[in-house]
């Protein structure tokens, strides 16, 4: 995570998300590129291409574009940015290679490292968007050009900070202030948030400090919950629900991209907890490890799925 632009995130805000606020009319799509330029010219034309996941239009998923926040096409090969944890900074601000890609004739062929080949038909539908309908699972992705100099990377981290809090196998107690009154939360030592379902479940344990993260016993599972808090959006409340003695809240801030900050407003402690055990979702050449906790990570669309109006429009075999 880039260092925090105070002054300057929030005027980007509204610039990076306008698509979110933009209604989309398929019937108007341009059919090609800006005259004069190739397929390859336009995805070339910006560094990065973020995957506005709640512009989706179909019931299908791709999986690479389901849990990408950017996408890249740089002479061949594809990148991305899978992970909160380092973005802005791995790769250069690209992220990870993913695989390779081929484009022509409007349509761009992919070759995942993991989810193999895919193709999909290009439509630009303004100076810095595109549509990538995938017609074998009848699903359009909508992509939002930026270059790396005028993308807020900070505005990504803390709009999906839940996915941050899944990137860690587990998260550990490190600190505990001296002030503050006694309360059950003293007693957690772990934490971690579990991926898949409806990115809601949690678990803790109270086994001591220092334990291997793939040792350690769950004392509780229950639902959590992190909601933006009204003037401060780096702050943010995590709501854990503990169903024998009520919920648990917090405040929580962001101190690196391995440690966070709890402050219980209850008692008035403030706690910190440690990222143990950094998933890096599929790495080049490797594959996720189904038997980890966060093994299932994605990113939910937020809006309702509808279908696709779109028609393929390649030659029928």
């Amino acid at each position: 995570m880039k260092t925090l632009k105070l002054l300057t995130g929030f005027a980007l805000i509204a610039t990076l998300f306008t698509s979110c606020v933009t209604e989309v009319v398929v019937d108007d799509f341009n059919n090609g590129p800006t005259p004069g330029i190739s397929v390859n010219q336009l995805l070339n034309s910006y560094e990065l291409w973020y995957v506005d996941i709640n512009e989706t239009i179909g019931t299908g998923e791709t999986p690479f574009l389901q849990i990408a926040f950017t996408i890249s096409f740089r002479n061949g090969t594809l990148y991305a940015n899978n992970n909160l944890v380092g973005i802005g900074s791995q790769g250069n601000g690209f992220g990870i290679p993913i695989g390779y890609y081929d484009a022509y004739n409007m349509i761009l062929d992919t070759d995942h490292d993991i989810d193999g080949y895919d193709s999909f038909d290009v439509y630009q539908v303004d100076y810095n968007t595109i549509e990538l309908y995938n017609p074998f699972n009848d699903t359009s992705y909508f992509l939002n050009g930026y270059q790396r100099s005028n993308f807020d990377y900070d505005y990504v981290f803390y709009d999906n900070l839940q996915y941050f809090l899944q990137e860690y196998e587990a998260w550990e107690k490190t600190y505990t202030s001296e002030f503050g009154a006694l309360n059950e939360f003293d007693n957690e030592n772990w934490l971690q948030f579990l991926a898949g379902g409806n990115d809601s479940t949690f678990r803790s344990s109270q086994d001591p400090a220092g334990t291997n993260p793939n040792n350690i016993y769950w004392d509780f599972t229950g639902d959590y919950a992190v909601q933006d808090i009204s003037g401060n959006f780096y702050l943010k409340n995590l709501i854990l629900d503990y169903d024998y003695f009520d919920n648990e809240y917090f405040e929580l801030s962001v101190i690196n991209d391995q440690r966070v900050e709890l402050l219980h407003p209850d008692s008035g402690t403030i706690y910190e907890f440690t990222g143990r055990g950094y998933i890096e979702y599929l790495k080049e050449g490797t594959t996720v490890n189904k038997s980890k906790s966060s093994g299932d990570k994605k990113r939910k669309q937020r809006t309702p799925k509808v279908e696709n109006k779109r028609e393929n429009t390649r030659e029928k075999v």
